[in-house]
């Protein structure tokens, strides 16, 4: 499997919440890894965000940070260029997606196509996995979360 994480489901890697489990299996089954340059600004922001809103503490997403910014390189990034933010623009005008959504749907679509065969995509957002369904993206978790 070619795997693609949005931040959604990378950032349970580093947070124990439902769906963590099947995100670390889902990474051990893949064959590679990838997410866009951008997820990096996310996983640390909603990190920090779960320390504003007491749900981890200071230590513990410093920790999950640390172990995050550990693992970073192993992952394959996907560039922010300008065609690939067109698209996005162009993907969050017609689908209706918000900004970052409609990012990490272009950055996916590109990758398939540089590769040319089929990826999946891990989304636990429910408006992303509901667009990147009729895009023909092979999605996980298999149903709407």
């Amino acid at each position: 499997m070619i795997l693609y994480l949005d931040t959604s489901a990378l950032v349970k890697c580093y947070v124990q919440e439902p769906g963590s489990n099947e995100v670390i299996q889902w990474i051990a089954q893949a064959r590679v890894v990838a997410t866009c340059a951008l997820t990096q600004v996310k996983v640390v922001a909603a990190l920090a965000r779960a320390t504003r809103t007491r749900s981890l503490s200071a230590k513990e997403a410093a920790s999950a940070i640390k172990a995050f910014r550990s693992e970073w390189e192993s992952f394959v990034r996907i560039d922010l260029t300008e065609v690939l933010l067109s698209r996005a623009a162009e993907i969050a005008w017609q689908q209706q997606l918000r900004a970052y959504d409609a990012v990490h749907l272009a950055a996916a679509l590109f990758w398939q196509e540089i590769l040319g065969e089929p990826i999946c995509m891990a989304t636990y957002d429910r408006e992303l996995w509901n667009v990147a369904r009729r895009a023909s993206l092979e999605l996980l978790p298999k149903e709407k979360p």
